[in-house]
């Protein structure tokens, strides 16, 4: 099990504050988020209903080498989207090898255990664990 350098770096921000700033880069990552392709509508995607808030997510395995994950989150929903962008950034481009070597703990590294709830975090364990799961079928 390894965490790829994108996901890695992304940890390593996490890493480098304390208390509220964790808040605040989780914040700016939700407003990274990329809106999803004209092609991609949210009701072909998969819910995660473990997540606190909609979240919809789509795996495009077609090209193992190089997956593509799409997310789906309301904007008020900005730990969710906080979350989902998280992956994407650290996750998206990658080989389906690459991501399913992904501990599936390795938010807990991100140091938001005080900060959110752990429903919330239990709702990025999710997305990790249903993003895996295409990677296999």
């Amino acid at each position: 099990m390894s965490i790829p350098a994108p996901l890695a770096e992304i940890v390593d921000d996490f890493a480098a504050v304390e208390g509220q700033d964790k808040l605040q880069l989780l914040l700016e990552f939700s407003r990274e988020l990329p809106p999803l392709p004209p092609e991609l509508e949210e009701a072909a995607m998969e819910p995660v209903p473990e997540c606190q808030s909609p979240l919809f997510l789509s795996v495009d395995a077609a090209d193992r080498a190089h997956v593509k994950l799409y997310f789906s989150a309301p904007a008020e929903a900005p730990t969710t989207r906080g979350f989902a962008s998280i992956l994407h950034q650290g996750l998206d481009g990658l080989s389906a090898q690459e991501i399913l070597d992904v501990p599936d703990d390795f938010y807990s590294d991100l140091g938001l255990a005080d900060a959110v709830s752990p429903l919330r975090l239990r709702g990025m364990s999710a997305m990790l664990a249903r993003i895996k799961r295409h990677l296999r079928a």
